[in-house]
């Protein structure tokens, strides 16, 4: 049996636009299953998580898609600063969700930087998930 392959593959410039969908897509999911059709936690035109906070993160990060298979399965965007790091995106699409994949990406993301000793994220509250086997603790904070 073939073992998936999970690779992080710069985000390019062609992509973006779909990059931006596929993520509003995965947190809008999220927070439909969670709340159902009554969230009323939209950033903008029905969207829990606005274009321009994408963009934004694009712009102050690296962002890179996460390939499953030669499959686009989702992305991430993540800052670093010394040994800090800073985790601002991290999607997976909703065919894809309970897989393995966010937490292939993130053991690819700690690889992809040795030097950072202390990650912390941007979660929304109904996105928390236990990951007991990362080799360190993250530091969360939830909005």
């Amino acid at each position: 049996m073939m073992e998936d392959k999970i690779e992080l593959v710069p985000l390019q410039n062609d992509d973006l636009e779909q990059f931006v969908s596929d993520n509003q897509e995965a947190f809008n999911y999220g927070a439909i299953k969670e709340f159902g059709l009554r969230d009323a936690h939209m950033e903008e035109d029905d969207q829990i998580i606005s274009r321009d906070t994408i963009l934004r993160a694009i712009s102050e990060g690296e962002a890179y898609r996460i390939v499953k298979n030669h499959r686009k399965t989702g992305g991430a965007v993540i800052k670093t600063e010394g040994n800090k790091g800073y985790l601002s995106l991290l999607f997976v699409a909703p065919d894809s969700h309970n897989s393995g994949i966010g937490y292939a990406a993130w053991c690819a993301i700690e690889k992809l930087h040795p030097e950072v000793k202390i990650w912390q994220t941007e979660t929304p509250y109904f996105e928390k998930k236990e990951y007991p086997l990362l080799r360190q603790p993250l530091r969360l904070s939830y909005y």
